[in-house]
């Protein structure tokens, strides 16, 4: 039995059922599956493409619904006998895809074309499946138009003359001509004429597209749904909707990524209005689903030097109907350190989105911690008012003014320190996946101006870090991933510096291998005469990785890190280094990779605790 479809509006192709297979040699993806019953037993599958290399081979078997059911243990009569009678018409489409139009198939189940097997006839047990491919010549552009088509608008490459004439090129062609038309405001454009035919003399395909691209359109109104207890005049004020400017998709993606980021929704679906309104304006249906209100999370990360540190939060989404975010964060780390006591942290947040601007978001942060480092104890506390501004998916930026307060106990008793900081902060964010990045690149930098208060001296501190991601081998196995760090204090003395804007190294964070903050420096000298250990004015770290992932979910590290810590700013005066190099583990989960890491000193360093062990969630960088 031979059979003609068509494609298109005019393109045809021969499609053949029935008869004995070609007797082609078999591709490398024939073999065995099991997962039938014990009765029935395994089943082979041999696909065959005359002629093939094995890449049209692997388009076959991959758009199988065969090999999919063998792979799931379907391996009755009758899933197969299904199964194949669907394939004819998959498999075809993969060779239109291709540019395949001449194509002859043959699906036998144990020796019979299974098209000639009535639905109700399958038999109840098949062994033995072969999938026989002639595809025929390869057809190519004879002609490929398309027009009118919008400046800028990117059709593809492959849909030109003397190109391979795949169904899928066209298709890509069509849609990248309309899409090129509602980039310029063309909202209703679309493909009005398509007058495809497919030459078998001559293996052409005569291609010739007509755009319609409609009237220039505005934005008209947005129309609300699907808030309970989000009020609607603070959920238009977050969307941004760009009511009265001219029509473009990418804007409409922008208002669906401002109301996502709030946290408020599960769901956001915006939809234009099938008829244009008075004078071509375009009206939009916004439907939301609210998240719950409440959230909680928390975090842990192990060291068997530095002890065990524990994060908790507690969320609230909508606090005031208005997408307004309270945040509660409390941390306990250097539980069971072998260098210092346990440290605690308690911050509360509250974000407003859409202040000033929709992409601006207010917020006032209050924190109070207290640190009990080696050498001296610390009690501190701040409040700041800031605004974080979303430039671009890539590009965000902050900046606010902080109070700073500080106490410390140390061999000269108590010192108060109290500060106005302007802390600024712009990150470029690169990356193809910030949990476990493969490839891109990740820069931030931070400046905070600070002007002290009473014997605080007054200067800025200036912190910035580049992260970069490069992966290769097979299916991008091999991931090279390196860090490097720099930071310095400017314009005051140590003495007169708050203790927590100077700069330690050492621990997971910087260098593995080495002990937490177990580099820094001797310069401030105590009652006793002896000098007490802090941070430096300025510090840099280097960090470098490679990943090789084992299996699906596993994955190996090897890691190297180094510290260095100064005296003075600008990187001078007196200074130490030190370094830790590693191996790790990885193992993916929902959340990200699960990090264990075994570390050892290289080198300098204050610390000689040998071998140490580090357990959190995330990559190191």
């Amino acid at each position: 039995m031979r059979a003609y479809l068509r494609a298109g509006l005019v393109v045809s192709a021969a499609l053949g059922f029935g008869g004995m297979a070609l007797g082609q040699s078999s591709s490398p993806f024939s073999g065995w599956f099991g997962g039938g019953s014990k009765a029935e037993g395994p089943v082979s599958l041999d696909i065959r493409v005359a002629g093939d290399d094995g890449d049209l081979a692997r388009l076959v078997r991959n758009t199988s619904l065969i090999a999919g059911a063998l792979q799931e243990g379907r391996t009755t009569g009758q899933d197969m006998l299904a199964a194949a009678r669907a394939d004819y018409a998959r498999i075809l489409g993969t060779l239109y895809d291709a540019g395949h139009y001449s194509a002859l198939i043959y699906i036998t189940l144990d020796g019979v074309e299974a098209a000639e097997i009535a639905p109700l006839d399958a038999p109840p047990v098949v062994r033995s499946v072969v999938v026989s491919v002639e595809p025929g010549p390869v057809f190519r552009f004879s002609r490929a138009a398309i027009a009118p088509i919008a400046p800028a608008s990117e059709i593809p490459d492959g849909y030109a003359a003397g190109k391979t004439a795949g169904t899928g090129t066209i298709k890509s062609a069509a849609l990248a001509g309309v899409d090129g038309w509602r980039g310029h405001g063309h909202a209703k454009a679309d493909v009005n004429r398509q007058d495809i035919t497919a030459d078998h003399n001559a293996n052409t395909v005569d291609s010739r597209i007509g755009l319609a691209p409609g009237p220039a359109v505005t934005f008209g109104r947005l129309n609300i749904s699907g808030h309970e207890r989000m009020d609607p005049r603070r959920l238009r004020k977050i969307a941004g909707f760009p009511e009265g400017e001219p029509f473009d998709p990418e804007k409409l993606e922008t208002v669906r990524k401002r109301l996502r980021r709030t946290g408020v929704f599960s769901a956001v679906t915006l939809d234009e209005a099938r008829d244009l309104g008075p004078h071509d304006t375009l009206d939009v249906d916004l439907a939301v689903v609210e998240h719950k209100p409440r959230r909680i999370g928390a975090g842990f990360e192990i060291s068997s030097t530095d002890g065990a540190r524990v994060s908790a939060y507690w969320m609230h989404r909508n606090l005031l109907g208005g997408g307004e975010r309270l945040r509660i964060d409390a941390e306990v780390s250097d539980i069971g350190s072998d260098t210092s006591r346990r440290d605690e942290e308690l911050r509360l947040r509250i974000d407003r989105p859409a202040t000033i601007t929709p992409d601006t978001t207010g917020y006032i942060e209050t924190r109070i911690a207290r640190l009990r480092e080696e050498d001296y104890d610390l009690d501190s506390a701040s409040a700041a008012l800031g605004f974080s501004h979303i430039f671009s998916d890539r590009l965000t930026a902050d900046v606010a003014i902080e109070y700073f307060y500080e106490r410390v106990d140390d061999r000269n008793g108590f010192t108060d320190f109290n500060a106005i900081a302007l802390p600024m902060k712009v990150t470029w964010d690169m990356r193809d996946e910030p949990t476990d990045a493969k490839d891109g690149y990740y820069l931030n930098a931070e400046v905070t101006p600070f002007i002290g208060l009473d014997e605080t001296g007054s200067g800025a501190r200036t912190l910035g870090e580049a992260r970069a991601y490069r992966s290769f081998g097979d299916e991008d196995r091999f991931t090279l991933a390196g860090r490097a760090r720099a930071g310095t204090l400017l314009g005051n003395e140590i003495e007169e510096t708050p203790r927590e804007y100077l700069f330690f190294s050492g621990g997971g964070g910087t260098v593995r291998g080495q002990a937490y903050q177990s580099l820094g420096i001797r310069e401030i000298v105590g009652d006793n005469g002896n000098r007490i250990k802090t941070g430096g004015m300025s510090v840099m770290n280097a960090s470098a990785e490679i990943r090789y992932q084992v299996r699906e979910r596993i994955g190996v590290v090897a890691f190297a890190d180094y510290g260095r810590v100064w005296s003075d700013s600008s990187w001078s005066g007196d200074s130490n280094w030190h370094a830790g190099a590693g191996l790790g583990v990885r193992y993916e989960t929902p959340i990200g990779p699960l990090r264990f890491d075994i570390g050892a000193p290289v080198g300098n360093g204050d610390t000689d605790d040998g071998v140490q062990l580090y357990l959190g969630l995330g990559q190191a960088f």
